[in-house]
């Protein structure tokens, strides 16, 4: 295991800056996940730590040793990519097995970490399988076996589960967390999804034009976002952020609400609004309203509420858990 510095990075590609002096400490043993929309930076940031990339300005450390201009094989990483670059001829086993011949470990080496990794990762029926012959699901966990039994010293993952579907990536979230508590080394993931980031991260950093906004555990991020960026982007459903004169103050730009802190009324409330689209989805009921004068806005009910598109209803939002950005987009006070 080992810690990553990064400092004063910055990426050109010509005249484009696309990271501006970025430095970042991911902590030994953590799994950090860099989130952020599409161009923010996160993925070309996770190939200058593996060495795809090369910093225009600034250095990379892991552990504690300067890689800046190492190759990527001489870093002590494994990288997981979004495709699982399996070699469709090969058995599982040979897959995972690859890397490890190529260096020329021994046979009986390569077999024990070979072993240890199908236990890890649940594959030990599947070593004589062909790829073709398995789920998506579990060609991404050979694609994460091959990068186990190298036994590097941090692992990379540049958005693995962005190509299963809905069932399988919540499936995928359980096993990666599961496969973190168990050999307890350093993973940096990067993501778009916020609710991967969410989930899998002790450390999460989120980034926005090549910049980090915010850094901390995921429900300090919910909490207590820092900018307006990271409330809009932290949550499913999203933070409401409404103008700022839903609290009545001129130095406030923008007000943040979650949908769960919203109280509805049929009869009375602060803000009179009307509802658009009702979805019921079980244990809860999202109302997509809009409020007089503020907006549209969600709201986020106990799954039996009664309420139809076109209905009136009065909202209050629970005034301890309002958040305030100025005219920076940055947080202000807490109301009091």
């Amino acid at each position: 295991m080992a810690d990553v510095r990064l400092k004063n990075v910055t990426k050109r590609f010509g005249n484009v800056t696309v990271i501006p002096d970025l430095s970042l400490t991911v902590p030994d043993g953590s799994f950090t996940v860099l989130v952020g929309p599409s161009g923010c930076g996160k993925s070309t940031l996770l190939r200058i730590i593996a060495g795809l990339e090369t910093p225009s300005d600034g250095a990379v450390e892991i552990g504690g040793a300067d890689v800046t201009l190492e190759e990527p094989s001489k870093r002590g990483i494994s990288m997981v990519f979004q495709s699982y670059a399996l070699y469709p001829h090969m058995t599982v086993a040979q897959n995972i097995d690859f890397g490890l011949r190529l260096s020329k470990t021994p046979a009986d080496e390569r077999k024990q970490r070979v072993n240890e990794a199908a236990r890890i990762l649940s594959l030990e029926e599947m070593l004589d399988r062909k790829p073709g012959q398995l789920s998506g699901g579990q060609r991404q966990r050979v694609a994460i076996g091959r990068s186990i039994v190298r036994q590097p010293k941090v692992f990379l993952f540049d958005e693995p589960l962005s190509n299963l579907d809905a069932a399988l990536r919540s499936q995928m979230r359980v096993e990666l967390a599961q496969l973190h508590q168990s050999i307890t080394s350093t993973m940096i993931y990067v993501t778009h999804d916020q609710v991967e980031a969410m989930t899998l991260a002790d450390q999460i950093v989120v980034m926005n034009a090549g910049r980090i906004e915010q850094i901390g555990a995921p429900m300090e991020l919910y909490d207590r976002p820092q900018s307006e960026f990271v409330a809009g982007f932290i949550g499913s459903p999203k933070m409401n952020l409404l103008p700022g004169k839903a609290v009545q103050r001129d130095d406030v730009k923008t007000v943040g609400i979650r949908p769960e802190h919203i109280r509805a009324d049929a009869d009375a409330g602060d803000w009179p609004a009307t509802a658009t689209v009702v979805e019921h989805l079980g244990a809860d009921t999202m109302a997509h309203v809009r409020a007089d004068d503020l907006g549209d806005l969600i709201v986020r009910m106990p799954g039996h509420t009664r309420l139809n598109a076109g209905e009136r209803i009065y909202l209050t939002p629970e005034r301890e858990n309002l958040h305030l950005f100025g005219h920076d987009g940055r947080r202000m006070e807490d109301v009091a």
